[in-house]
């Protein structure tokens, strides 16, 4: 198991490979694999026999998973990339703030 700073509807930035530069919303974290699924990112093309799901069978488009490097959380205020850091307030309640900013991610 990783541990993902990332969570389910975050907005992120790919930082590197084919999709740098796009942004989408995480649908899905996979901490035993360490990825996340973006919404919109790294869709692919597979082939499929006919089943249950799809009787004519034929060429589907999935969205899959991306390596959790490659991604970081987008700031709201400047809509630049930034890492993610943790503060603890005095009812001893851990909250996730960005590195850049010092602000709460909400």
């Amino acid at each position: 198991m990783f541990k993902i700073r990332l969570k389910k509807g975050d907005t992120v930035i790919v930082r590197a490979g084919k999709y740098k530069g796009q942004t989408g919303k995480i649908t899905a974290t996979h901490p035993s694999e360490n990825k996340v699924t973006v919404a919109g990112i790294n869709i692919v093309k597979k082939h499929v026999k006919p089943n249950q799901q799809h009787p004519q069978g034929g060429i589907i488009e999935i969205t899959k998973p991306l390596w959790v490097s490659k991604v970081s959380i987008v700031e709201p205020t400047t809509k630049k990339a930034s890492r993610i850091g943790y503060s603890i307030d005095k009812d001893g309640k851990k909250t996730r703030v960005f590195k850049s900013t010092g602000k709460e991610i909400k």
